[in-house]
């Protein structure tokens, strides 16, 4: 079972998240007005989510062409030994213990403008 998380405002206005087989958890609305970004807002929807691991892949697809291109955002999920980071039109997995693509997706991250106190999911 894959399991993941995207928050609702870093969706593209206009975009749709369906993809088959998707199972909402859990929705919770955060006050995280003392951590964001410069271009994110104060107020946060969580989405966490679980899909079967053969699905992974067409999250992460479906997950990379609805988020925002800029405000910083990203999206993860876990897929057994794998870890999986979603920005808009880039996706990065990666097996834990594999330090070069975790890094490369946390300096990605900094160019797209994820603040640093946000790059800090857990391998």
């Amino acid at each position: 079972m894959a399991t993941g998380c995207v928050i609702g405002e870093s969706l593209r206005p206009g975009a749709v998240f369906e993809p088959p087989g998707l199972r909402i958890r859990r929705i919770t609305r955060l006050d995280l007005s003392d951590t964001v970004g410069p271009h994110q807002p104060p107020l946060w929807t969580v989405v966490d989510f679980e899909v079967d691991d053969r699905e992974a892949d067409s999250v992460a697809e479906a997950l990379a062409s609805c988020l925002r291109a800029e405000g910083g955002w990203y999206a993860d999920l876990r897929v057994g030994n794998e870890r999986v980071i979603v920005f808009a039109g880039r996706v990065y997995r990666y097996a834990r213990g594999e330090t070069a693509v975790a890094a490369e997706a946390r300096a990605y991250g900094r160019t797209v403008g994820v603040p640093e106190h946000q790059l800090d999911w857990q391998d």
